[in-house]
């Protein structure tokens, strides 16, 4: 479900040792009046009676190009009252707001589970915006199963409790990694660049290279909130680190 996009300036992106990105910045990242766009998507989960929501986008909180969702859902066929899960990958504004609505409303009136991370549920709890929120949300933890063809798996770094999700079904895997990769013409060949809002760049450069050898070595699908939108595909392994084909 796409959201919409959110253009950011090139030294958001860091060499090891935090040293940011300036001319130096390789030929094949492409650039909007001189800033890189990354697109921000959330995805749906249809076991077929309700919907998981991994994410829900920006909302009205952040820049006027993102908080489509609803027309996303629309444009999908997915009526809201079927969003009964909403499980965040972090707790980053663009993609925890959406279950407010523009307008104030909720988002998803029939939600009845709410999982956050379990390292980040005082995060959650600080955003004023949310508070309506703030009792019903549940901890997450690495591990957990969500239903029985959706379990957590760690990846932290980017923040403290970044999770992904991965999705089985009889025709394969899907790997929900939520900020794993922010820029993909340039952190799938390069997976040691990191982003300036990771909350630990080392950890955040582990855990990127971790799952990108997992998805790659499993022939896993991966879907990410900031990959080109619609945001999904394969991972394979290059001679010296890997490429992305979209589905």
């Amino acid at each position: 479900m796409r959201d919409g996009y959110v253009d950011m300036p090139i030294r958001r992106l860091r060499h090891p040792g935090d040293e940011p990105f300036g001319d130096d910045l390789p030929s094949q990242v492409p650039l909007f009046d001189g800033a890189l766009r990354l697109s921000v998507n959330a995805f749906a989960i249809d076991d077929g009676q309700d919907i998981m929501l991994i994410d829900t986008g920006s909302s009205n909180a952040w820049h006027p190009t993102m908080g489509l969702l609803p027309q996303a859902l629309s444009e999908a066929r997915i009526a809201i009252d079927r969003v009964r899960t909403v499980a965040f990958t972090h707790t980053h504004l663009d993609h925890i707001h959406g279950i407010v609505h523009p307008d104030g409303r909720d988002g998803f009136p029939q939600l009845t589970r709410l999982l956050v991370p379990r390292a980040e549920l005082d995060m959650f709890r600080s955003v004023a915006r949310l508070s309506r929120f703030h009792d019903r949300a549940e901890p997450l933890d690495p591990g957990q199963r969500l239903s029985a063809n959706v379990e957590a798996v760690a990846a932290p770094g980017h923040e403290i409790g970044h999770t992904c999700f991965r999705v089985t079904s009889d025709g394969g895997t899907l790997l929900v990694w939520g900020d794993l990769v922010h820029v993909p013409s340039l952190q799938f060949d390069r997976p040691e660049v990191a982003w300036e809002f990771d909350a630990n760049q080392e950890q955040a450069r582990a855990s990127r290279l971790h799952i990108l050898a997992l998805a790659a070595d499993n022939a896993w699908c991966v879907a990410g909130a900031h990959l080109d939108s619609p945001g999904v595909g394969r991972i394979f392994r290059t001679e010296t680190a890997f490429r992305f084909e979209p589905l």
